[in-house]
């Protein structure tokens, strides 16, 4: 409750007759006596103060989020040992050829004392894919002109492309008929210059004791026999190439005949 304030106020009392006596008698003005009572009256004032407020709101968050800490994983490379390489050392001189197979075409010549790294080998593990030791072009060798540091069996087994020849067409009128285990391969000659000339290539899928077998066959002429017993599961086949000393022609399939009693795989 606020505090009351206290003020002294004059009042001023002239009594009415005399005043009225004075006026009536004429007397002067310096006459008159004004007899003045002072009063003191206690009044309670309240005063109203504003004050100016500033109101700062404070704002309440509707959703406070909660931080996820995502764990970071760092990979401890591992170090994966570099095997030693698989070094042959040629120990009579050879020749080194575009496949696997005494059948293909002659690449260049592996001489005694020279190193060689095994890049890879056949199925059988009986040719391998090598590369002179110092760089160079890979070609096929057999095993049996090496001296091999290592397991040839631990290198990845390959056929590679053969090298193609654009001069000459590809072999005509492939026929093919079987007379009990063997199939007589025939075609029509093709035509080559007696440098150029290399015969023919077969590559063929056999069955042979239980086994399905893979061969190269290489031959001057335009007929030839093939061993093809029954007992396997997959179908024998076969196909043609015409070659000549810079490569070989397309491919042409060879009509396989099945034995008797074996079904005909269809397309």
């Amino acid at each position: 409750m606020p505090n009351p304030i206290h003020k002294t106020a004059q009042i001023f009392v002239i009594p009415l007759a005399m005043m009225l006596a004075l006026a009536a008698c004429g007397a002067p003005e310096s006459a008159v006596v004004i007899q003045t009572q002072e009063v003191t009256r206690e009044v309670e004032v309240t005063r109203l103060v504003e004050i100016p407020v500033t109101v700062t709101p404070t704002l309440t968050p509707l959703f406070s989020p909660t931080p996820i800490f995502t764990a970071t994983i760092t990979l401890t490379p591992s170090i994966t040992p570099t095997p030693a390489p698989i070094i042959a050392e040629v120990l009579e001189q050879a020749n080194c050829r575009y496949g696997a197979g005494a059948a293909y075409l002659y690449q260049y010549g592996l001489f005694p004392g020279e190193n060689y790294v095994v890049v890879a080998r056949n199925m059988a593990g009986d040719w391998v894919y090598v590369e002179p030791r110092f760089g160079g072009n890979r070609c096929w060798a057999s095993v049996s002109v090496f001296e091999i540091k290592g397991d040839v069996y631990s290198v990845t087994p390959l056929r590679t492309i053969l090298p193609k020849t654009g001069f000459y067409f590809p072999p005509r009128g492939v026929n093919a008929a079987r007379v009990a285990d063997l199939v007589v391969v025939s075609w029509q000659d093709i035509p080559m210059s007696l440098d150029d000339d290399r015969g023919y290539l077969i590559e063929a899928w056999v069955c042979r004791e239980g086994q399905y077998l893979f061969i190269a066959v290489q031959t001057y002429e335009t007929i030839i026999n093939i061993v093809d017993e029954a007992g396997c599961d997959e179908p024998s086949t076969g196909r043609l190439y015409g070659a000549e000393k810079h490569g070989y022609t397309n491919w042409v399939s060879i009509p396989w005949p099945p034995h008797e009693g074996t079904p005909t795989p269809q397309p």
